[in-house]
């Protein structure tokens, strides 16, 4: 027992420390609040373009070259068809248009000489914002030219499926939430970056920032093990880190569910037990992230030289995300175990609603933790060290 009072009286005198520094509080609120907030922007925003685009202005330059094809353009749902501006590819260039059609003086006769009779596009493929109204352009135009051509057909005494000589049947064998999870598959990169920044800033402080300021000293000269020592800090950066990534997480959640996702084609279904089998993923991984931390931060001589180390460290969490972009992954039982990667694939198979085993949970969290108890009893041998208690 007393070995374990010990620990709580180093974790209780970190914690108090720790929140009592407002740098320790910036991190915690940034990932807490910021993330979520940030993400829901970004999905606010995405859908407030697939609704610009469902009621678009369309301004044509020729439209009396082709009275039919503007008809059929002002009858489609939301659309609305203007006059163009004389020079349509500076108003475009100058982003007071977003897309012009223009359609040209012969589009007349080479139409009732059933040619192809051509439309011109004036559009800027820069402006990623604008892509969505472009792609409804098109669609339209496609589907003006599909409806005429078989109409042609017919005319002709010519059934229009004799034109198409293939016909296409997709069999999609995935549901909507795993579709849905390829594009919310920003949430579990988040957070573990949350992950992570809970539980940098007294990680470092109780570590390098006691070395550097010189108070490491007199806490090894207290009738306590270095483990007890060295295990209170881990437990005060594991605590804080466990509370950043379930606030993190219960607000993304919160946050998704709030979002018109319906409007962007996304399905999406999270209940209580999605939401605890994140947080038994999360919480395990903590303890593991904090170690890490903390014995990487104790080979620092400056609070400084610690941070830095620590901004490499924030790479880890987004190499998951960036190969799983790359490269598409099979979940397969072997991955699970592996640190950060492992659980990267199981917050995207809970998000997209896949059957994972309990036992591929359990792997997870006990690699997590024995990493963790490998690195703190690493990191108490550290403590022994003179040039890392004294060197400065």
């Amino acid at each position: 027992m007393r070995p374990f009072r010990q620990v709580l009286i180093v974790c209780r005198k970190e914690l108090r420390d720790s929140l009592r520094d407002r740098r320790a509080l910036f991190p915690i609120a940034l990932a807490v609040l910021l993330y979520p907030a940030l993400i829901a922007m970004i999905m606010t925003r995405i859908a407030s373009r697939q609704r610009e685009a469902n009621d678009i202005t369309i301004p044509v330059v020729g439209r009396e070259n082709a009275p039919a094809l503007v008809d059929w353009l002002s009858q489609q749902s939301g659309v609305h068809i203007v006059d163009g501006p004389e020079d349509a590819e500076k108003t475009v260039r100058d982003g007071t248009q977003s897309v012009i059609l223009i359609i040209p003086k012969d589009f007349a006769v080479k139409f009732r000489d059933s040619r192809p009779a051509p439309v011109k596009i004036v559009e800027d493929s820069s402006r990623d914002g604008e892509r969505a109204k472009v792609e409804r352009v098109k669609r339209l135009l496609s589907g003006y030219s599909n409806e005429i051509g078989s109409l042609r057909l017919v005319a002709r005494g010519i059934s229009p499926v004799v034109a198409a000589a293939v016909e296409v049947q997709d069999i999609e064998v995935s549901s909507a939430q795993q579709r849905a999870a390829t594009t919310l598959a920003f949430i579990p990169m988040m957070v573990l970056i949350a992950a992570f920044t809970g539980g940098m800033q007294i990680a470092t402080d109780s570590t390098a920032g006691e070395r550097e300021r010189g108070s490491l000293e007199p806490l090894l000269v207290n009738p306590a093990p270095r483990a007890a020592i060295v295990s209170g800090k881990w437990a005060a950066a594991a605590l804080l880190s466990i509370a950043t990534v379930s606030l993190t997480t219960i607000l993304a959640v919160v946050e998704m569910r709030t979002l018109p996702l319906a409007e962007l084609g996304i399905r999406f279904r999270f209940g209580a037990e999605q939401l605890a089998s994140m947080l038994a993923v999360l919480v395990p991984m903590c303890p593991f992230i904090a170690a890490l931390q903390a014995y990487i931060a104790t080979f620092a001589r400056s609070f400084k030289e610690a941070q830095s180390y620590m901004g490499a460290l924030m790479l880890v969490p987004m190499i998951p995300a960036i190969a799983g972009t790359m490269y598409s992954f099979n979940a397969q039982t072997w991955m699970y175990p592996v640190p950060m990667f492992g659980h990267y694939m199981l917050l995207t198979g809970i998000i997209g609603g896949r059957t994972i085993s309990p036992w591929s949970y359990v792997a997870n969290a006990v690699v997590s933790l024995v990493l963790a108890g490998v690195l703190v009893a690493a990191m108490a041998r550290l403590f022994r060290n003179e040039r890392i208690i004294f060197g400065r």
